[in-house]
């Protein structure tokens, strides 16, 4: 986790859900998250099974230069990179991991920057399915920043963490090792939901996810 805005959501969602692996939707303060507020997003499960921003901070909103609450999160990203964020998405909700993803949005004049995107798991009528609580901060601010809004991005490195497997010490290095989107091997769309398994990476033992490998444990 770079950026301070992701650090302190992180934090905050940790301490809250105590030994549950989410937190409740009410039990959620904003004025405990000021410092992360402009950059937090909450996500709600459309008709359509994708999801959508029920709530968006202003710094966000700014990045893309329009409100995004009611939009959807899905289709923000490259169709290439649909498939890597639903698994993403899924390993959130269902198994409760942490999700961080960094990609790179380009502007209409080919103007470039990279944004931290943090996805954690957040309870609603018990249960995770349906929200998402999330902070998308970007890495380095460019002076342009809030005129050209992001008009594509693309996933530049994913990772998955599950905080009750290791220690916070660990939890940077339990991760899926960050690639760039074009070496990733995509899921076909219309697959089905992808159910995670054991496999060997490296010499070591990891979670599969469709085409992503999770790997145990901190860095030796």
């Amino acid at each position: 986790m770079q950026k301070a805005s992701t650090k302190a959501l992180f934090d905050y969602w940790n301490a809250l859900r105590g030994s549950r692996s989410a937190p409740d939707r009410r039990d959620i303060d904003p004025t405990r998250i000021r410092s992360a507020l402009a950059n937090t997003f909450i996500l709600e499960l459309n008709d359509t099974n994708e999801f959508d921003f029920r709530l968006a901070g202003s710094h966000l909103c700014s990045a893309y230069a329009r409100e995004l609450k009611g939009r959807s999160f899905t289709r923000l990203w490259h169709e290439r990179d649909r498939d890597a964020i639903d698994t993403l998405v899924r390993a959130v909700t269902e198994d409760h991991a942490v999700a961080l993803v960094t990609f790179q949005g380009t502007t209409a004049v080919h103007t470039r920057l990279s944004v931290e995107t943090i996805l954690l798991p957040l309870r609603h009528n018990g249960s995770t399915q349906n929200r998402l609580l999330g902070a998308m901060t970007s890495i380095d601010e460019p002076y342009w920043f809030g005129v050209q809004p992001i008009m594509e991005q693309r996933i530049t490195g994913l990772r998955l963490i599950w905080p009750d497997d290791v220690s916070l010490a660990d939890m940077a290095s339990d991760v899926v090792a960050s690639v760039p989107a074009e070496d990733l091997v995509f899921a076909s769309a219309g697959s089905a939901v992808p159910t995670p398994m054991s496999a060997t990476v490296f010499g070591r033992t990891a979670r599969r996810y469709a085409h992503l490998a999770v790997i145990d444990g901190g860095r030796r």
